[in-house]
């Protein structure tokens, strides 16, 4: 009979880092903190989300997804909404507790 294979440290890591990503858990906020802002900063600017995309070279439909936060942005999506935006991105790695 086979013993049961034991999890490793760093696969557990990815799971867990999977689930933050998927808005399972605690680290859902991050992504939802995120696309308010993104709408927000555009409707301060009076853009629409077409003309965010034109300026981010991206699609309408993929902005619609980041603001109602239905996937997770790239970074570099991201770099180049905040520049349309005339914004700064800040990403902080911090300790818990």
């Amino acid at each position: 009979m086979a013993e049961p294979v034991t999890e490793r440290p760093i696969e557990r890591l990815r799971e867990k880092a999977i689930e933050r990503i998927k808005g399972i858990g605690d680290g859902g906020w991050f992504f939802a903190q995120i696309a308010d802002q993104v709408a927000a900063q555009r409707t301060a600017r009076g853009l629409s989300q077409r003309e965010l995309a034109e300026l981010t070279g991206t699609t309408q439909s993929a902005i619609a997804r980041l603001e109602r936060g239905g996937r997770p942005p790239r970074i570099d999506t991201l770099l180049r909404i905040a520049e349309a935006l005339d914004c700064e991105l800040l990403v902080q790695l911090r300790q818990r507790g």
